[in-house]
């Protein structure tokens, strides 16, 4: 007895000094007190990254059945958010050049101020012309292997004082990447840069070295770069500048040229993108490349392009295959545009809704990073030397010296603006197919759902976070953002 009125004794000790601890400690802060600003750009209305609603959370139970709701859950995080943005071709720098000053400070505003505008963190960038070009060149003289006549010269006119306004209107900090379209044309087996063709083996460090050189010369003009990749859509032989390489080809120019071409020459810290095509092949070149320990330990992440959607079958679940096999690498969208171009067309509202479904699949599948294809085209759709025109979420009409912002513009927004880089995913969940959400939390602590209407009906719902919820509406063909 005396044995277990002692145990007694010393589990009421135990439990009034927790009992002590818990009352010192600070209060569990609920959902109760905060409140949700709603941002909605929709169809049918004048909506366009307008605040619409401020709402309070209070406290809800197990929702009904059958009850429209998205779930979010701040315990559970995934993948750093990296950043939003566009690419900064010829065709964009000479469609800016083109506008009157007060037009290009209201573009570059629109696309970089976070405060004013959406706030791009991030660009793409090409290392000589592509097809978005007024024609085809590159920076050095026919057959000069060693390199001596290397010059960015072409740049200057155009494409370099473009970039330096746009870092300027971000803050002076933009994560700028550089992608070929193709080496000179001899160094290929096809002696043209466009129609595909391959890059002779003899021109492998060459090739290598000119990369280093470009870099180099952006750096000197004020230009910083963050990354590259190897190749822009290495398996597409194009009309425009295109080069191929199979998966093999590429992890071989990757561990023995490329990789330790940057390594040599301090560029180690340069985050090198593998692949940079489309989703469908995207896992069997991603193993191919990173299953190989000399090539993966040059590669930082993999590249993609949406492209494969517009065959009627895109294959998000294919970003989440390679992230899950490779969870050290970085993977995020280099290129996405609607096409083709029609100025008949550019008011239809599935061009944004192609945004923002193709966003959310790519974040919840693990992608970092998102970049936009041209950043501004004029009212042809180009400039373009091979006439393979494409719609821009803005487009000037130099003619007038205006600006149109696309609908995709503003769905592009609901991403950019309100997720910074350095958010992580949380996990987000939706009980209606029609409703397609995700979520992160940002650096200064707030949450930024994105709730988007793919259907004609209107949506009425619960965000619930634990057992607090907000009654919400998504208007139809919408997309909200909810801040709290």
């Amino acid at each position: 007895m005396k044995k277990i009125t002692l145990l007694l004794l010393a589990s009421i000790t135990l439990l009034s000094a927790a009992a002590q601890q818990r009352s010192n400690a600070p209060a569990v802060k609920t959902y109760a007190d905060r409140k949700v600003a709603i941002i909605t750009t929709a169809d049918s209305t004048q909506f366009r990254l307008t605040p619409t609603d401020t709402l309070q959370f209070a406290a809800f139970g197990q929702p009904f059945e059958n009850q429209p709701c998205v779930f979010v859950d701040p315990a559970h995080t995934f993948q750093t958010f990296r950043g939003i943005g566009g690419a900064l071709t010829d065709a964009s720098a000479e469609t800016f050049a083109k506008l009157p000053a007060d037009k290009q400070e209201a573009f570059l505003q629109a696309c970089f101020d976070r405060d004013k505008g959406i706030g791009y963190s991030i660009a793409r960038t090409t290392i000589h012309s592509c097809d978005f070009s007024s024609g085809s060149y590159t920076y050095v003289q026919e057959g000069d292997k060693a390199l001596k006549t290397f010059s960015v010269a072409h740049d200057e006119q155009y494409r370099i004082p473009f970039i330096k306004k746009a870092i300027a209107a971000a803050g002076g900090k933009l994560d700028l990447y550089v992608s070929p379209w193709s080496p000179p044309a001899w160094m290929k087996d096809n002696n043209n840069m466009l129609q595909g063709g391959k890059l002779k083996p003899e021109y492998y460090q060459s090739w290598a070295n000119y990369y280093v050189k470009f870099i180099q010369a952006y750096e000197r003009k004020g230009i910083p770069v963050w990354g590259l990749t190897v190749q822009n859509e290495p398996m597409a032989k194009q009309t425009w500048e295109s080069c191929m390489y199979t998966a093999e080809e590429e992890r071989d120019f990757i561990k023995k040229f490329l990789g330790p071409t940057l390594v040599r020459n301090g560029m180690k810290n340069k985050k090198l993108i593998a692949w940079d095509h489309n989703r469908d092949q995207l896992y069997q070149r991603a193993s191919t490349i990173l299953n190989d320990p000399l090539a993966a330990q040059y590669v930082w992440g993999i590249g993609f392009h949406w492209y494969e959607s517009w065959t009627g079958a895109p294959i998000p679940e294919n970003v989440k295959r390679v992230s899950e096999s490779f969870p050290g690498k970085h993977l995020l969208l280099t290129e996405a545009c609607n096409f083709p171009f029609s100025w008949k067309t550019i008011e239809q509202w599935h061009w944004g809704e192609n945004y923002g479904r193709e966003m959310i699949n790519d974040f919840n599948n693990g992608a970092e990073a998102w970049t936009d294809w041209n950043i501004l085209l004029d009212e042809t759709g180009g400039p373009n030397h091979v006439k393979n025109f494409c719609f821009a979420p803005v487009h000037a009409d130099t003619r007038k010296g205006s600006l149109h912002f696309m609908n995709s513009y503003y769905y592009i927004g609901h991403f950019s603006k309100y997720i910074r880089p350095g958010a992580k995913r949380i996990s987000c969940s939706s009980s209606r197919a029609q409703l397609l959400v995700t979520a992160f939390r940002n650096p200064d602590g707030k949450i930024a759902v994105v709730v988007m209407n793919t259907g004609g009906t209107r949506m009425d719902y619960r965000l619930y976070v634990g057992g607090y919820a907000v009654e919400a509406k998504c208007l139809p063909h919408s997309i909200s953002t909810l801040v709290f």
